[in-house]
């Protein structure tokens, strides 16, 4: 081989290389935080909302993967607990998806407000971009409760300049046929429900990373 054909094939080499790395650098890391809705509870993990919406950002063209760190029965101070070693380095995105259970157990809204703005707080100062998704309280928790949680979100949202997602189970909750058969966990069905409903701002949500 000749220097020159010997050149070619290690520019020919480092480019292939070059190209591969710049490929794998591109691909979007997300850490799916939350409860049970993140979870899966009772769901295999391929249909958990995470993989459901995993795929679907697949099947549009991005290049992401969504790491589930769910866990079933999480408070917001659970979450804040865990967080730091739930997130690990190298995540670009962060979808926040903690209070159902504070709302179910009649937590104090107040402190549900201090914990969430605390994960905010600590995944910004980590330069991981989040993307919030809000829950209501049920309505027999009272007007009263209603009022003093179901606000927290869009505050948040507005206090961070965060994407905001209204309602997690929008479509899905208290749709039987999208539940299981404890009337408050997305079913297989329920989950790629809530993946459709959520792709429009999950898409958002990569544009904003890609102009990181």
């Amino acid at each position: 081989m000749t220097f020159k054909a010997l050149a070619a094939a290690i520019i020919s080499a480092c480019s292939l290389f070059f190209v591969i790395g710049r490929a794998e650098a591109e691909t979007i890391n997300l850490v799916g935080f939350g409860d049970s809705l993140m979870a899966g509870y009772e769901l295999p993990p391929d249909e958990a909302f995470p993989a459901r919406l995993e795929k679907r950002l697949r099947e549009k063209g991005h290049d992401v993967t969504i790491t589930n760190a769910g866990v079933s029965g999480d408070t917001t101070a659970d979450g804040l607990s865990r967080l730091d070693w739930s997130v690990p380095d190298g995540t670009d995105g962060v979808i926040l998806e903690l209070g159902a259970n504070d709302a179910l157990r009649g937590l104090s809204p107040e402190e549900s407000r201090k914990n969430l703005d605390a994960m905010i707080t600590r995944l910004k100062e980590r330069n991981i971009a989040v993307l919030l998704a809000g829950i209501y309280a049920p309505p027999n928790m009272g007007a009263d409760y209603e009022n003093a949680f179901n606000p927290i979100y869009p505050e948040l949202a507005e206090k961070h300049g965060l994407i905001l997602y209204p309602f997690f189970l929008d479509g899905v909750a208290t749709q039987k046929p999208l539940l299981l058969g404890d009337g408050m966990h997305p079913n297989a069905e329920g989950t790629k429900r809530m993946a459709e409903n959520f792709l429009p701002v999950a898409e958002k949500f990569l544009e904003t990373l890609s102009r990181k």
